[in-house]
């Protein structure tokens, strides 16, 4: 299982690395002013990194109880991203919406464009940040203490 700490190096490294990428794509895209997707990335990374902090705790405390470890199979990953994806974009929408004084149906589609991005960006940094920072093995018993344990038992 990660360290508090890692988890926090995790969610913050993810949201700046994404700022840096989706700010420029983001106004470029869209034809609006990068001041005004600038706010709307920052204000969703802060509400995003509160959310990969809980949602990742949560994912991995699940696979802890139903699959005995928190490693994920590319499966898993793929199911990972959409359901963090897809959480985030159901809180950000109003947001989108009021902020850039667009329609629903405009902040839906710059809403989706962005967890588009996200969705890859989210696979490839996960992926890669379990590769840099491999999850801890669980520390094992030392083979003595499981030999004596086994001939307590046979007695």
């Amino acid at each position: 299982m990660r360290s508090v700490r890692d988890r926090i190096r995790h969610a913050i490294s993810f949201e700046l690395i994404g700022l840096l990428l989706v700010t420029p794509l983001g106004a470029w895209a869209f034809g609006t002013p990068l001041h005004d997707i600038g706010l709307v990335a920052v204000v969703s990374a802060t509400i995003a990194t509160g959310w990969n902090y809980l949602f990742n705790l949560g994912f991995d405390h699940a696979l802890l109880r139903l699959r005995g470890s928190p490693r994920k199979s590319l499966a898993l990953r793929i199911i990972h991203a959409l359901m963090f994806e897809g959480g985030l974009l159901i809180v950000l929408l109003p947001f989108i919406a009021w902020y850039l004084g667009v329609s629903l149906m405009q902040a839906l589609l710059m809403d989706v464009s962005f967890a588009a991005f996200y969705l890859v960006y989210t696979f490839i940094f996960n992926w890669v940040y379990d590769v840099l920072f491999p999850i801890p093995s669980a520390p094992r018993a030392p083979r003595m203490v499981k030999q004596a344990a086994s001939s307590a038992g046979d007695q």
